[in-house]
């Protein structure tokens, strides 16, 4: 009887062991954050004015046209982002607050070929710097554009933080240009 316990037991505990190491080699995709900032030389409302109405895009390179309905009103504001290459980007206000020079959307639709990327949300804000100045944050956070173990290099964890990456500071490199320019 002792030995058949122990027996069960042994291989009761080889069994989740196993398990463990099994789960332990699986590599599924990790949600990765991303934050890109910049310093302006104008004051916050000015930057604000520029970036402030959630149905222009105009700022940020790469985007050929922006249509959308719903204004600025959270969970109601919609976007389509129409890219230079002919790609679309369906977007979705979900928090929008004036008074704190701040946004937050998510992505509701893109083809991970134009944009390798799932589950992607983001936020926009202009904070006060010294000097009169502002600084602009672009946060994110989203997986890979594969969702299964074993990734193509193009879907993978690098490849969607470059491309987030290359959007963040192209745009606001050229928010910082559009907006020192009309000084």
């Amino acid at each position: 009887m002792a030995l058949r316990i122990g027996t069960s037991l042994c291989l009761g505990l080889g069994l989740v062991w196993l398990a463990l190491v099994g789960t332990a080699s699986a590599h599924g995709p990790v949600r990765q954050k991303l934050t890109e900032k910049i310093e302006i030389d104008a004051p916050p409302a000015k930057v604000w004015a520029v970036i402030g109405n959630f149905q222009d895009m105009s700022w940020v390179p790469g985007v050929a046209k922006t249509i959308g309905e719903g204004g600025n009103t959270p969970d109601v504001a919609k976007r389509q982002l129409t890219l230079d290459n002919g790609g679309t980007i369906d977007e979705t206000l979900y928090k929008y607050d004036a008074a704190e020079f701040s946004y937050s959307y998510r992505i509701d639709k893109v083809d991970v070929k134009v944009l390798p990327v799932n589950n992607y949300s983001a936020t926009i804000v202009v904070l006060p710097a010294e000097g009169g100045k502002s600084t602009v944050e672009w946060r994110g956070a989203f997986y890979r554009g594969y969702p299964n173990n074993d990734p193509p290099p193009e879907l993978n964890e690098a490849a969607a933080i470059k491309a987030v990456g290359t959007i963040y500071r192209t745009g606001l490199e050229a928010l910082k240009k559009k907006v020192e320019a009309a000084k």
